[in-house]
């Protein structure tokens, strides 16, 4: 980024790698986030884009967002008081209360004294996790798209290609699958693809012929998806000037990276909402839970917003599985690979891929953003 640009190109390009301005502005829609006394539970387009994908009025989507932040609060309390038997959890839009599985009934009344619904189940989140882990070391063909371990159901899920069910190779990977432990079969008419694309304008980063969108910052640099890039391949802006390189990178596998930022780019504690909503300060990086609300901005589509569906997917690509997925039912496009998934002022993860586009729906998944903050090393840039 050059520094010689008049400020409204600036701010355009600070907001686009989410950095601060050393020189001593803050954007000003990103400084008309941050209220007065009490903060709000989130800036005025994070509201108006619930309203639009949800069909909520103002209130309720206040409301909601408040709900959630409080179920995320009760969430961390009701899995210290569950212990081993906690089976997962899961907020609810219609009752904005959450729900907590426990494997214990002994552990029940304390699970419940924090303010969570208890679910009794018969199985814990580490005998799930465990039996997910036995199918994520097998071979899985293509006719096979997702799995997971499903805390509703107290299951694991197994997604397939409805076209595909009859694949012998599908129905060997099942068979040693159900070896693994309690599974439970679904079928899906959509494959999941990444969302990278090759270049075209707009507002974004390039390596090579390959188009992305920047996730959040971290300091000395910013996290986004690892199929972008490879660990030491340069990266320029969305002026085409150099920005820096990549880091480190992991996919498949995994699906995140971080990008160093120098060279007159800096950082910022901002998502773009690309003039639709107003631009979102970050504040930190608390988990939200299943079924509370989350939005996605990305250079292609701008911004959305859906809901959490499940945790810890694994999501077959044609490159190969990554593991560790969060999937959502927001939609994203080509170009909006590594972009920022965001709710209320709590960053989430980086858009990783998904089927589907923002014109007929479709779901997306991303990886979540504390385990690449853990993996690398790195500190958020907050607010």
């Amino acid at each position: 980024m050059r520094r010689t640009r008049t400020p409204r190109a600036i701010l355009s390009a600070l907001l686009l790698s989410g950095a601060l301005v050393t020189a001593g502005f803050l954007p000003a829609s990103a400084a008309g986030a941050e209220p007065q006394g009490e903060k709000a539970p989130a800036s005025d387009g994070i509201l108006a884009a619930m309203q639009r994908d949800f069909g909520l009025s103002k209130q309720q989507a206040a409301a909601r967002l408040a709900a959630e932040k409080r179920a995320t609060a009760v969430e961390k309390k009701a899995r210290r008081a569950a212990g081993a038997a906690y089976a997962g959890s899961w907020f609810t839009p219609k009752s904005q209360k959450l729900t907590v599985a426990v494997a214990d009934r002994e552990k029940a009344a304390a699970v419940r004294a924090t303010g969570a619904t208890v679910e009794l189940v018969d199985r814990s989140a580490r005998q799930l996790d465990a039996t997910k882990k036995r199918i994520d070391a097998l071979d899985a063909p293509d006719g096979v798209t997702s799995w997971r371990a499903d805390w509703k159901t107290n299951r694991v899920v197994v997604e397939v290609l409805a076209d595909k069910q009859s694949d012998n190779d599908v129905k060997d990977f099942l068979a040693r699958a159900r070896k693994a432990g309690p599974l439970t079969v679904r079928t899906t008419d959509h494959a999941p693809e990444t969302f990278a694309a090759g270049t075209v304008g707009g507002d974004p980063y390039y390596t090579g012929n390959v188009r992305c969108s920047i996730g959040f910052s971290v300091h000395g640099g910013f996290v986004t998806a690892g199929h972008c890039g490879g660990t030491g391949q340069a990266v320029n802006g969305w002026d085409r000037s150099y920005i820096g390189n990549f880091q480190g990178s992991s996919f498949p596998g995994n699906d995140y990276a971080w990008v160093n930022v120098g060279n007159g780019w800096w950082t910022v504690p901002v998502v773009l909402g690309w003039g639709t909503v107003s631009d979102q300060l970050v504040r930190g990086s608390a988990e939200a839970p299943v079924g509370a609300s989350i939005c996605r901005s990305g250079s292609t589509s701008h911004w959305h917003c859906g809901t959490v569906l499940a945790k810890n997917e694994t999501v077959n690509y044609s490159q190969g599985a990554v593991h560790e997925m969060t999937k959502t039912s927001a939609c994203a496009e080509g170009g909006d690979s590594g972009g920022s998934f965001i709710s209320g002022d709590q960053a989430q993860g980086v858009t990783s891929g998904g089927w589907g586009n923002c014109s007929s729906g479709g779901e997306t998944w991303y990886q979540p953003v504390n385990e690449i903050l853990n993996r690398y090393g790195l500190t958020l840039h907050t607010a």
